[in-house]
């Protein structure tokens, strides 16, 4: 009686532990952001501590395979912090493609975050490329002025995770080997490039989101009035074509010039006439 009861206890014990635990994680008492980042690099640039305690080391590939440029620094970067613009400013970049190889030694689950800005380009399809993860494809056609244009930061976030020495990324799954290769593919405008990135332990949900961007929440709510007042008459909303909410309007729709023609409404008239006067013609004559 006395062993089944200190069983109980223990059980009562262990469960109660776990219920603390759980409560301490929730209420930050786990790893804090910083804790979780397992690699984090300043492409291009310097070693920096940024606003949330990530350690961003300095570029390991500088003398080794691409250019770096700090051409940004004479640039405010929308939508990251004054602390944090650097991480923007600076950028590797190469005229081929080219990587990094991040150490990964235990399973679970997995973000990577690049960070990106256009800061010489003015315009869409000057720069466009792909980002490969140990070969699978997670960005396809990146197009930053496209998405959100010049001097304007902007993040890809890729979540992953690693289970029995496989790597699961948006679908996909391949053998891990305790390296995971990020790669900024060479496509056919300009050359591919990255400011910043990071790996860290965790979900979507523990990212930081960058600062709203006004440009693009006006456009987006102006797009959702577009689609409820063009709905048919059954309510039902039509489909936005993806990425066109990065895509401002070049000016006012232009009107249909067939919209308001009559010219079907008018044949029968002129066939009537047509007939009418040869008819008239021949009369006159008997």
């Amino acid at each position: 009686m006395q062993r089944v009861t200190v069983q109980l206890v223990a059980g009562l014990v262990a469960a109660v532990l776990s219920l603390l635990s759980e409560q301490s994680w929730a209420d930050g008492g786990g790893p804090n952001l910083a804790e979780r980042v397992i690699w984090a690099v300043n492409a291009g640039g310097d070693s920096h501590a940024d606003v949330h305690g990530i350690q961003f080391k300095k570029d390991p590939l500088e003398g080794k395979i691409g250019k770096a440029s700090d051409y940004g620094v004479r640039l405010p970067i929308l939508r990251s912090s004054p602390e944090d613009q650097i991480l923007y400013q600076t950028e590797r970049y190469n005229e081929d493609t080219f990587g990094y190889d991040v150490p990964i030694r235990e399973e679970g689950d997995y973000i990577l975050v690049m960070k990106f800005a256009e800061v010489y380009f003015a315009q869409s399809q000057q720069k466009v490329f792909d980002v490969r993860l140990n070969g699978h494809v997670v960005v396809k056609d990146l197009d930053i002025f496209d998405r959100v244009g010049h001097s304007t930061a902007h993040d890809e976030i890729v979540p992953f995770f690693i289970r029995r020495g496989k790597l699961s990324v948006q679908g996909e799954v391949s053998t891990f080997n305790s390296k995971l290769t990020v790669e900024f593919v060479k496509g056919y405008y300009d050359n591919p490039k990255v400011c910043a990135l990071y790996v860290m332990k965790g979900t979507l949900e523990d990212v930081p989101k960058l600062q709203p961007h006004p440009g693009l929440e006006k456009h987006e709510e102006e797009e959702e009035e577009e689609e409820e007042s063009e709905g048919g008459e059954d309510g039902v909303k039509k489909k936005v074509p993806a990425g066109s909410k990065y895509r401002v309007q070049s000016g006012p729709r232009t009107p249909n010039p067939y919209a308001a023609d009559n010219s079907s409404l008018m044949f029968p008239i002129f066939v009537a006439f047509g007939v009418f006067i040869p008819t008239l013609f021949c009369l006159c004559r008997l």
